[in-house]
């Protein structure tokens, strides 16, 4: 039915389920897999891409946040 509604985009579906868990999950082109872990499905996703790990996508800005500004002022 999910893949009728859904047809060429990609959906995670949560949906209650008579099982110990209360839920179950429907995954439909979507790179999220359920996997059984010790009893308890969990969603797993996969890793990002492995050259970038652990760097930020931006260079940190140095100084104070704006909020920290604002703060200091109202004193």
């Amino acid at each position: 039915m999910s893949t009728v509604i859904v047809s060429t985009g990609r959906a995670n579906m949560v949906h209650s389920a008579d099982n110990e868990q209360g839920l179950s999950f429907q995954v439909h082109d979507h790179n999220w897999k359920p996997v059984d872990f010790e009893g308890i499905t969990l969603m797993l996703r996969p890793a990002a891409d492995t050259e970038n790990v652990g760097e930020p996508s931006e260079p940190r800005r140095q100084g104070w946040s704006n909020a920290s500004k604002r703060r200091c002022y109202r004193r």
